[in-house]
């Protein structure tokens, strides 16, 4: 994931990974929701955060 972030730093202002209490887990970037256990009710498969992030850099996020 590092090196994703590197290559596309300047399309990516900000990420924001907040650990908390009850089983949340949300992945924010540049202020839009990109993935939340809260609504998928599962957590994330490994490598998903990764291609949703990708997913938003290549929308145009």
């Amino acid at each position: 994931m590092a090196s994703l972030l590197k290559q596309h730093e300047s399309r990516i202002q900000q990420i924001t990974l907040i650990p908390s209490d009850g089983g949340c887990f949300e992945v924010t970037v540049n202020g839009k929701r990109i993935y939340s256990k809260l609504q998928t009710h599962r957590h994330a498969e490994p490598g998903e955060i990764q291609n949703l992030l990708l997913s938003y850099i290549k929308e145009g996020g």
